[in-house]
C-alpha cells in the first residue's frame, strides 16, 4: 500500500471546501450545521476569514462546563459559543504537502482531521481520517 500512496499529495485526497464557523457562533446552531453536512470537524475562521480555531462534534458534546453528577448534565443551546470550546492552537497541513506525513500527524497525535491551508494561510480545505480511509481503500 505505501507504494502507491508514497507520491500522493494531501490535493490528491482533501476535500476541497471546508464548512467553517466563526467564533461567535452558538453551539446549538454549529452541531445542526455539522449534522446536516455530515462532517465532524469545523475550521473556524474569524472576522478576517483567518483561521482561529477548530472545533468537532466532541467539543460541541462534551465541553469542560459539564457537571457529571447531573443526568441532563448539558443543553446544547446557543448561549455557549463555539469559541469559548474550540481549539485554538491548530495543526494544519498545506494541499502539497506528502499524504504520508498527513497519515503520520493524524496517527501521532490522534486527530480526526487537519484543515488544509495555502501558504497565506487561508483554509482551502479539510483532511479527515475518512478521506485517509478513502486513499488506503485505492491502494487494495
Amino acid at each position: 500500500m505505501t507504494s502507491m500512496i508514497s507520491g500522493a499529495v494531501v490535493a490528491d485526497y482533501m476535500s476541497p471546501t471546508a464548512v467553517t464557523a466563526n467564533p461567535g457562533d452558538g453551539l446549538r446552531q454549529t452541531w445542526l450545521r455539522m449534522q446536516e453536512r455530515e462532517i465532524r470537524h469545523m475550521p473556524v475562521l474569524d472576522d478576517h476569514e483567518r483561521l482561529a480555531g477548530i472545533v468537532s462534534d466532541r467539543d460541541l458534546r462534551r465541553p469542560d462546563t459539564v457537571d457529571v453528577g447531573t443526568i441532563d448534565a448539558y443543553r446544547l443551546d446557543d448561549s455557549k459559543k463555539v469559541g469559548e470550546v474550540m481549539t485554538s492552537a491548530v495543526t494544519t497541513v498545506r494541499a502539497d504537502t506528502p499524504l504520508l506525513t498527513a497519515f503520520d500527524l493524524l496517527l501521532d497525535k490522534r486527530f480526526g482531521a487537519l484543515p488544509v491551508v495555502s501558504e497565506e494561510g487561508r483554509v482551502v480545505g479539510m483532511l479527515s481520517a475518512w478521506d485517509l480511509l478513502r486513499a488506503a481503500r485505492a491502494c487494495v
